[in-house]
């Protein structure tokens, strides 16, 4: 079952759910959700200079993507029908009770932007940033601005503790991550 705001307030108080840098409740808060800023750094991929993606080639993975910084007051402009990754300005770190799900905005989601493919849940143990996977599934590009709230995030509490929560695992790959990595 999904936390309510006053639940999510409780969790925050508790530091079962620890956010940095702190969340203004007033604008990033909802009923059910904590809405994310999307940060200033995204993962494009060199799809002219790869000719495909083989998960097992530790070397073209290497070559796959190059990494844009968007300047203060500019925006990254997505291209329909494009795939990149970025992340959000928070880091977020869940206590080994609780999990988080990420979900799209639907005022994005309306002009054809969603904020992941497959990865929605984060584990208990969960500690780092909330990477997106952006596509635009519009016609037309859509200018993206650091700030933004871009994605939400649910909460549910687990029926117990897990017994290995993701900061525990010894193939944790993306624990600490600080920004956008690739597979």
């Amino acid at each position: 079952m999904a936390l309510s705001d006053i639940d999510i307030k409780k969790a925050l108080a508790e530091k079962r759910i620890k956010i940095k840098p702190s969340i203004n409740l007033s604008s990033q808060l909802g009923s059910c959700s904590i809405d994310l800023r999307l940060s200033n750094h995204f993962l494009v991929f060199n799809h002219a200079q790869v000719p495909f993606i083989d998960p097992k080639d530790k070397e073209v993975l290497s070559q796959l993507t190059h990494e844009i910084k968007i300047a203060p007051q500019k925006s990254f402009i997505i291209q329909p029908g494009e795939f990149v990754l970025a992340s959000t300005i928070e880091s977020i770190i869940l206590g080994d009770d609780i999990l988080a799900r990420l979900e799209g905005r639907s005022s994005l989601g309306r002009l054809g932007i969603v904020v992941h493919s497959t990865a929605s849940v984060f584990d208990p143990g969960w500690d780092g940033k909330v990477v997106l996977e952006l596509g635009n599934l519009g016609k037309m590009a859509v200018a993206l601005a650091p700030g933004i709230r871009i994605c939400s995030l649910t909460f549910e509490n687990l029926s117990s503790k897990a017994q290995v929560p993701y900061n525990k695992k010894k193939n944790a790959k993306y624990l600490g991550q600080q920004g956008p990595i690739i597979s």
